[in-house]
């Protein structure tokens, strides 16, 4: 029998798609492209839409369709051709979302979408799911964000509500004189602004959690994050926190999984206080960077369970299986990993063995993320020590 949640979900608990049916991914970029090689490897066919030729996620699919993301015919053609539609990305025009429900089958519905790609929504669908998020205010003038800094000090942070990503959309004010220029700016995005209060962390985390149409959850290990110019660097598993930590992050992200009705990954970024609370700091309805260790130092990866969670196969162990160092590869290290990867010292470092990942981008542009590498090590001080010896990284010192 079908369960009909709300105006924007229709799925079936008892519908399974089994390897030979067709995913259609909405978007061509890296996150599809390692979804379809997982997918591709269980028996499913895989057809992406994406304006980009030859993209990332098209040069392994099985078939491509060119077009920009609002095309409606396009989008028509994707349901045609695929059993089950999937995204990798957030910002789906609202329209070909509403034809692709009429028209396809997409379990992961358009209301998750419609949360998680408003800040304040977000935060609000959160704080329902008894989950806690730094203080915020939503922020409509300058006297607003100027009466809101007062109230919770700098640093703060004022963000866009809709867009931005890496560090764009957002503004750090560090002083009342910065306010005035603050507001100005991010104000032309013409969209609701909302001034986070400063959360003084030591560590930012992140869970990445699955959710099938069933209602099976599951939830990999905490991952541990640095990031370099607002851009994630590495990914550290399992994170250097205490294991009741690690629970509590991971109870956490199930329960938005639950509360939310997530079909498919959830990733959920947290901030861990000197004195042991979690905040919650943003949610991504998909597969994320920071999951990237999972391809290989996790009993099913990241990829494979998304496919199996909207097929509504039983779910995969997330369970590690090695420690892990995930490092993520700019335009600016792509060729120092090429001349790397040639030495035949390469892979001689103790202890390590380094997993290389291109996404197959046309162009290595500073700051654009190219590809990644997992370094399994038996500790996270050998996989450094790696990172250090290959001077790959070295830009970002």
């Amino acid at each position: 029998m079908t369960r009909q949640t709300d105006q924007n979900r229709t799925y079936d608990p008892s519908k399974v798609l089994l390897p030979g049916a067709a995913i259609g991914v909405l978007g061509g970029g890296q996150l599809g492209r390692m979804m379809a090689l997982a997918g591709s490897a269980m028996g499913y066919r895989f057809v992406t839409l994406d304006p980009t030729p030859d993209s990332p996620c098209g040069q392994v699919a099985d078939r491509q369709i060119v077009a920009p993301y609002h095309d409606v015919d396009a989008a028509r053609q994707l349901a045609e051709l695929a059993d089950v539609i999937t995204y990798e990305f957030e910002n789906v025009d609202a329209d070909v979302t509403k034809l692709l429900m009429a028209e396809s089958y997409v379990p992961q519905g358009s209301k998750l979408l419609y949360t998680t790609q408003h800040r304040l929504r977000e935060k609000r669908a959160i704080e329902a799911a008894g989950v806690k998020v730094a203080p915020y205010a939503e922020i409509g003038s300058a006297e607003e964000l100027r009466e809101a800094v007062r109230r919770f000090g700098t640093p703060c942070v004022l963000k866009t509500a809709t867009g931005g990503y890496d560090g764009k959309g957002q503004w750090v004010i560090r002083s009342q004189d910065e306010v005035q220029e603050a507001y100005d700016t991010l104000s032309r995005a013409r969209t609701e602004l909302v001034l986070e209060q400063f959360v003084h962390f030591t560590k930012e985390l992140s869970v990445i959690a699955a959710r099938s149409p069933r209602g099976e959850t599951k939830a990999f290990p905490a991952a541990e994050n640095v990031h370099v110019n607002n851009i994630l660097h590495l990914s550290i598993v399992p994170a250097r926190v205490p294991e009741e930590v690690q629970r509590e992050a991971e109870r956490m992200a199930l329960r938005i999984a639950e509360e939310l009705d997530v079909i498919g990954l959830i990733a959920v970024e947290l901030f861990l206080t000197a004195d042991g609370e979690l905040y919650v700091n943003e949610l991504a309805p998909r597969p994320h960077n920071s999951g990237h260790y999972t391809m290989e130092a996790c009993r099913t990866s990241q990829f494979e369970q998304h496919v199996r969670a909207i097929a509504n196969l039983p779910l995969g162990d997330p369970a590690l299986m090695t420690p892990v160092v995930m490092v993520n590869v700019l335009g600016e290290h792509v060729q120092p990993l090429l001349d790397w990867i040639v030495k035949p010292e390469a892979e001689q470092v103790p202890g390590v063995t380094a997993k290389v990942h291109l996404y197959g981008k046309q162009e290595a542009k500073a700051g654009r993320k190219m590809g990644h590498v997992n370094l399994l090590a038996a500790s996270h001080e050998a996989a450094f020590d790696w990172i250090e010896a290959s001077k790959i990284w070295d830009a970002n010192k």
